[in-house]
């Protein structure tokens, strides 16, 4: 695969043992402008540049695009995720360096550890949107529209988790999963919070399904409704870091709005 690139990195340290990253994956494009017939000799001169006179560079229509393929939405799928896998061992690495630790990544089994320092790792990152995956018009540039977003977290402590989203939950999708007290709350709120709710409530399981390693199903039915208070107070501050003590885990779960990140550690 095409090497992959990372921008708007961000950094945080959590507490004396716990780093995390996030950023956006950048997929490899190539330069490509409109052809005309009488440009087609110019496309097999190795001196491009060199015979071009700059006028005419001047009026050529540049853009960056991914190549124009057709796939089918299994390949796009696959393509993806072989992005993501990439792209999050790529911010991993870049974490590293920045904490000047020379490590590797050992992935053979859950929770992920490093090789040398036994630090437990946890990656996330979002996928595509189910309205591009089936877009039915599969020959434009989809890799132009993937919102990929990637985040990773390392603990020298105990296995930690943590979730990265950006779509909504949908209400049916809460109801199929979501445990009865955690609905009873959720259906007393206003609809734009009782989604905002519902949003960390799935990223708080997905996050808590990663440092135990329940089965999904079993995973989303827990119940967290003891959490809505702090959420409801979390929601609405301004702060880039919110930190809610979960008692029954003996967790900590930082929300981080802006990154759209929520992190059990």
């Amino acid at each position: 695969m095409s090497t992959l690139k990372l921008r708007d990195i961000h950094y945080q340290q959590l507490d004396a043992t716990t780093w995390y990253a996030s950023a956006q994956i950048i997929t490899p494009c190539f330069l490509n402008y409109p052809v005309l017939l009488s440009d087609l000799p110019l496309l097999f001169n190795p001196n491009l540049f060199l015979d071009t006179s700059v006028e005419k560079l001047r009026h050529m229509q540049w853009q960056y695009r991914i190549s124009t393929v057709s796939l089918s939405t299994r390949e796009i799928a696959h393509r993806q995720r072989q992005q993501q896998r990439t792209g999050v061992r790529l911010l991993l690495q870049s974490l590293l360096n920045k904490l000047e630790m020379i490590d590797t990544l050992n992935d053979a089994s859950f929770p992920y550890r490093l090789a040398n320092s036994q630090y437990y790792v946890c990656f996330s990152h979002t996928g595509t949107h189910n309205k591009i995956i089936s877009n039915q018009h599969k020959n434009e540039n989809l890799f132009e529209h993937l919102d990929n977003k990637a985040a990773v977290i390392i603990s020298a402590h105990r296995p930690v988790g943590i979730d990265i989203e950006i779509n909504a939950v949908k209400w049916q999708v809460a109801q199929r999963f979501y445990h009865a007290n955690e609905m009873a709350i959720l259906q007393t709120l206003p609809p734009m919070q009782r989604n905002v709710i519902a949003k960390l409530l799935w990223q708080i399981k997905e996050s808590f399904i990663k440092v135990f390693q329940y089965k999904l199903a079993q995973g989303l039915g827990k119940d967290y409704s003891y959490l809505i208070a702090d959420l409801i107070k979390g929601a609405t501050s301004n702060s880039p870091l919110l930190d809610i003590n979960d008692n029954k885990s003996n967790y900590r779960i930082a929300l981080l709005p802006h990154q759209q990140t929520v992190i059990v550690y």
